[in-house]
């Protein structure tokens, strides 16, 4: 199965690319929330992020860190929203992470799921449940 941000990071498909590294690529959105909206990916080919080496962390989220700062100067933007999914909503079988700038009062409404109470004591339990799934983690 052929990947288009493999194409774009091989140079094969046409990108707006604002950033390269030896680790990473980034590149506007052929479909932006706002103009301006950037995803980073890592040049070897990933799914997800718990399909990340750990090596390739600090590269990739190093340059998610640079656009997200470089974004507000650039479009005269207040902030931004940083984003990816995993699986689910995600269009592209490849990791990347999304830099959208904003500004108060932009529109971006209705972009996330409603809120859920926990019942008393399962959050607890969730917890429970979330930390015995958890790997140990480097040293």
């Amino acid at each position: 199965m052929s990947c288009i941000f493999c194409a774009i990071v091989a140079g094969e498909e046409q990108a707006h690319v604002v950033l390269e590294t030896d680790d990473v690529v980034a590149f506007l959105d052929t479909r932006p929330v706002f103009k301006g909206h950037v995803l980073v990916v890592p040049r070897a080919h990933v799914v997800t992020l718990p399909d990340l080496p750990t090596t390739a962390l600090e590269p990739f989220f190093a340059a998610v860190q640079r656009v997200a700062a470089a974004l507000p100067d650039a479009l005269g933007a207040q902030g931004t929203f940083v984003a990816m999914n995993n699986i689910v909503s995600q269009s592209v079988p490849h990791l990347h992470a999304h830099v959208v700038p904003r500004t108060k009062g932009d529109g971006l409404r209705g972009f996330f799921w409603p809120r859920h109470k926990y019942a008393d004591g399962a959050a607890a339990e969730y917890a429970k449940r979330i930390a015995a799934a958890l790997t140990p983690g480097p040293a």
